[in-house]
């Protein structure tokens, strides 16, 4: 059976820290999703089209992974896409308690999914998108914490 994992998020926008995920989850899986989430209620700084676009992009080479939307529950999405795992990626202590209580809420809505943690890489642990957002507006220098491709779109 081919070993499947979706990797959710809004990734608004998808960082250095994400790939990195992604590339050494596909030494673990067959197959990787990133789901898009979508919540109406939640601003984003760039539109969910956008960031699916980017995200096809900068994977395009590499026909394991996939890019979707999807709203409502995780556990249901990856029931629909047949996946087993839910891959997601821990920056600092933080991330675990928070990740672990989710994780355990999926485990009871569907006990055949797995959460599948991977501590970020040394380099990427100061990187999320809401700081890289904060860099966007302020005129930082957000370009090395994102893949170069999306962050030649990004206008100045």
């Amino acid at each position: 059976m081919r070993k499947i994992a979706i990797f959710p998020g809004t990734f608004d926008p998808f960082t250095l820290g994400h790939f990195d995920l992604v590339q050494r989850g596909l030494g673990m899986f067959d197959e990787i999703i990133i789901a898009l989430g979508v919540n109406a209620g939640k601003q984003h700084m760039f539109s969910l089209e956008r960031r699916k676009h980017w995200i096809t992009q900068v994977f395009e080479h590499e026909p394991r992974v996939g890019v979707q939307s999807y709203e409502g529950l995780t556990t249901r999405f990856a029931e629909q896409v047949g996946a087993q795992f839910i891959l997601r990626g821990l920056r600092n202590s933080q991330d675990f308690i928070y990740e672990s209580q989710i994780a355990q809420v999926n485990a009871d809505m569907a006990s055949g999914i797995q959460s599948v943690f991977i501590m970020s890489h040394s380099s990427h642990t100061m990187i999320s998108s809401t700081v890289i957002r904060d860099l966007i507006q302020l005129g930082g220098n957000y370009e090395k914490y994102i893949p170069s491709l999306i962050a030649q779109d990004i206008p100045s």
